[in-house]
């Protein structure tokens, strides 16, 4: 279970930086839905989403900071289901984006509850 987890924890961090890297040259227009937030938060994502990157491999080299795999879980879960908020609010027909952001979500809560009573680093 410990190497399942590990490799989803590297997917996802993986996948989020990759995040952290697209924001970073398109903007929330990009996804029209997302557009409803303000500049200023597209740009805080981008070094959230790395801070939270990092903090699933870290550990893989300082043991001792295990707890920050569930707390990076967590933070992108809540980033996920925020993104599948405005989504709904847009009341757009397209679904697409929101099942995308809610597996990922979902992801996140097999990491985090993983961590947390399963296997703990």
């Amino acid at each position: 279970m410990s190497f399942f987890l590990w490799v989803l924890q590297t997917l996802l961090a993986l996948h989020t930086a990759i995040g952290a890297g697209w924001k970073l040259f398109n903007s929330e227009q990009a996804v029209p839905t997302l557009a409803a937030l303000p500049h200023w938060v597209w740009t805080v994502l981008i070094p959230l989403e790395l801070i939270c990157a990092a903090g699933l491999v870290i550990p893989a080299l300082a043991p001792s900071l295990g707890w920050l795999v569930p707390v990076a879980a967590i933070g992108i879960a809540i980033e996920m289901l925020v993104f599948s908020g405005v989504h709904l609010r847009a009341g757009t027909e397209d679904s697409g984006p929101m099942f995308y952001w809610l597996g990922v979500a979902a992801v996140c809560v097999v990491i985090a509850l993983g961590r947390l009573f399963i296997v703990p680093l």
